[in-house]
C-alpha cells in the first residue's frame, strides 16, 4: 500500500511531455476544428496505444442531444468497442481541454495509463485544476497526467469559438442553440 501511495504522488499534472505528445495533440486539435465547423464546442480527443491511434472523436453534444457526448467520452467508448475490452490500461488519451469530472471519472474507470491535455479548464477541470481524480487515493486506480501540450493553440481555438458565439448571440439571440462545455 505504501508503494502505491508513493506512486500516486508522482501523478501530479506535469508540463514534461514526450515528442509524440505534440503530434497526437495536433490530431486532437484537428478533431476540435471539425467540432467547431459543426457548431460544437471545439474539443477533440484521440486515444492511442502502442499500435498507434485507436480512435478519434470530437464533441457532439448539440448534434446528438446527448450531455455525455464529450470528445474524450466518445473516444474512450469507441476505443473500448474497437479493442473489445473495457480496460484501456495501455492507452493514452489526448484531449484539447482538461477533462471534466464525468470524463475524468470514465478515464479512471477505464483504467487508462495516461491523459495528455492542452488547456486547463477553470470551470470544470478534474485533472488538477478543480479536482484531482487521476490521483485520488480513495479510488482504486490512478493515472499519469501531462498538461499544457499545445495549450496556446487550444485556448485560441476555444476563445475564437466563444467570441464568434457571443457575436452571433448579440445579433440574433433566438437563432442559436449552442451551449457551453
Amino acid at each position: 500500500m505504501e508503494s502505491q501511495a508513493k506512486t500516486r504522488l508522482n501523478h501530479a499534472p506535469s508540463k514534461h511531455f514526450v515528442p509524440d505528445d505534440e503530434y497526437y495533440m495536433h490530431l486532437a486539435l484537428e478533431q476540435a476544428s471539425l467540432a467547431a465547423e459543426l457548431g460544437e464546442v471545439p474539443i477533440g480527443a484521440i486515444v492511442v496505444n502502442s499500435d498507434g491511434i485507436v480512435t478519434r472523436a470530437h464533441n457532439r453534444r448539440e448534434l446528438d442531444h446527448d450531455p455525455s457526448a464529450h470528445a474524450e467520452f466518445i473516444a474512450l467508448r469507441d476505443a473500448a468497442a474497437q479493442l473489445e475490452r473495457w480496460r484501456l490500461s495501455d492507452c493514452t488519451v489526448y484531449v484539447t481541454l482538461e477533462p471534466c469530472p464525468m470524463c475524468a471519472g470514465l478515464m479512471q474507470q477505464a483504467r487508462i495509463k495516461r491523459c495528455v491535455y492542452a488547456a486547463t479548464d477553470q470551470k470544470a477541470g478534474a485533472l488538477g485544476t478543480l479536482y484531482r481524480l487521476h490521483d485520488d487515493q480513495r479510488l482504486n486506480h490512478s493515472f499519469q497526467v501531462t498538461s499544457g501540450v499545445l495549450e496556446d493553440e487550444s485556448r485560441a481555438m476555444l476563445q475564437d469559438f466563444f467570441s464568434r458565439l457571443r457575436d452571433l448571440r448579440s445579433t440574433s439571440p433566438s437563432s442559436l442553440k449552442t451551449g457551453t462545455e
